[in-house]
């Protein structure tokens, strides 16, 4: 009888184990099958006028759009990078274990996470294009991407603040250190990596939408000109490279332009995820050469 169990027990072991390999054979199949056909169509498709300075019907450049998704994704994280953080601290370090207040405001983070996009672009539409009066600009479509990646970035802050050991504070503590001192020179180095990751999967948010930016950006293939209009360019219209790509998608007539365009998303989000590990893995071995 032992020998039976024994003998099911592996059976069921392996079962498992085979199962899970498949999965992941699954999946990895699925996800180079999905790279190589967008890959495959989509290089040949690359050619210089794809790539001029101005937007025109023939060209259809994604250039404006390549700018304007760098500029709008880097002011949204410049708006929702340090209100995440900040809240997470807080959270974490000054307020009280059992609060109420902080139940209710993961329990509120949490949901806003799950919020379909078009949700928040709703909003945008009824806040900051009309009850603000900023129209269809760059600045709406940044503070409402900063809205909708803000849950990300707190949750994942605070979950790496939770991870740093007791012990760091209360070595820090025991040195005379002050709780805003302990915060910035000893829990907050030990949770970079885990507050990175946040910040890339709000990158990526913020790089691939499209339904948000439609009803608060819009959709003019064109760079703000801050050299003439100054600070009023932030205020004009503007298409990201995911509305560019949804647009030329929809429109049925550029193809061979589309997919040369997701090529180009597909590389602008995998090289910002290197840069974003390769800026952590050097704040790191800086923070363990100090």
């Amino acid at each position: 009888m032992a020998f039976s169990d024994a003998h099911g027990r592996r059976l069921k072991a392996a079962i498992v184990r085979w199962v899970i390999y498949g999965a992941t054979l699954l999946t990895v199949a699925v996800l180079f099958g999905i790279l190589g056909y967008i890959l495959c169509n989509g290089v040949p498709n690359l050619t210089p006028e794809l790539f001029a300075w101005e937007y025109t019907t023939d060209n259809v450049s994604l250039m404006p759009a390549f700018i304007n998704t760098i500029l709008i994704a880097a002011l949204a994280l410049t708006i929702a990078v340090p209100l995440g953080i900040g809240a997470a601290i807080y959270l974490v370090e000054y307020a009280r274990r059992g609060n109420r207040f902080v139940m209710v405001v993961r329990a509120a983070a949490e949901t806003l996470q799950g919020i379909p996009s078009i949700i928040y672009g709703l909003f945008g539409l009824l806040f900051f294009v009309t009850a603000l009066g900023w129209r269809l600009s760059l600045m709406a479509g940044a503070f409402t991407l900063a809205i909708m990646v803000l849950p990300v970035i707190m949750r994942t802050t605070e979950e790496a603040l939770l991870a740093v050991p007791n012990a760091y504070r209360e070595a820090s503590f025991g040195l005379g250190a002050g709780r805003l001192r302990t915060v910035f020179c000893c829990v907050l180095p030990t949770a970079i990596p885990g507050i990175v990751g946040g910040v890339i999967l709000a990158l990526g948010r913020c790089v691939g939408e499209v339904a948000a930016l439609l009803y608060t950006a819009g959709s003019v293939a064109e760079v703000p000109n801050f050299l003439q209009q100054g600070f009023a360019a932030f205020f004009q219209p503007t298409r990201t490279l995911a509305t560019h790509l949804y647009v030329l998608a929809s429109e049925g007539l550029h193809t061979q332009e589309t997919f040369a365009t997701a090529v180009v998303l597909l590389i602008l989000v995998i090289t910002l995820n290197l840069g974003a590990n390769f800026f952590a893995k050097k704040l790191g071995v800086k923070r363990e050469d100090g």
